[in-house]
């Protein structure tokens, strides 16, 4: 409990953080991903970005819904892979990213969704890029299941686009 503790304060100060930073800068379209670029308070920070194909349900409000995977040497993050939905999740519940099969389950904090185990991060950016599609699955604050499908394509190079730009 305490690793989740000091994890949610140290995403909350990524999140003060990048709302101090400068505009991002793209580095290019990759298929269904973009690939972006800042300036952190410690250095260059990068990241790629994608919109889910399709919502579910229908008929729903699901506001701005996004994938990232950020990369900030200065902060000796490799990868962090971020899910953020347009509404509050429901408090201390839990998030699917389902790959082609392959699960792994996230923790949530307002509208935004990490990696329960941040050790599985390479595990998880491996299956992105072998796989086809991402399906994310939770549950809003009002109590409706949602779902969300990635498309994968581009996604590999993307992220050799920043890890280019972000050494």
């Amino acid at each position: 409990m305490m690793y989740r503790t000091l994890l949610i304060g140290a995403l909350s100060l990524f999140s003060a953080t990048a709302a101090f930073a400068q505009t991002p800068t793209s580095l290019g379209t990759f298929n269904d991903w973009t690939a972006w670029t800042y300036a952190g308070k410690k250095g260059k920070v990068c990241y790629v970005h994608a919109v889910p194909k399709t919502k579910a349900p229908d008929g729903l409000n699901h506001g701005d819904v996004s994938f990232f995977i950020r990369r900030s040497p200065a902060d000796k993050i490799q990868s962090e892979s971020n899910f953020v939905v347009g509404y509050p999740f429901k408090e201390n519940s839990t998030v699917t990213a389902d790959i082609d099969g392959k699960k792994f389950t996230m923790f949530t904090q307002g509208d935004s969704a990490w990696l329960l185990n941040a050790g599985e991060e390479p595990q998880l950016v491996a299956g992105m890029k072998a796989g086809k599609k991402l399906i994310m699955s939770g549950q809003s604050g009002r109590g409706n299941p949602t779902t969300y499908t990635f498309s994968l394509s581009g996604l590999t190079a993307a992220l050799s686009k920043i890890n280019g730009e972000c050494k």
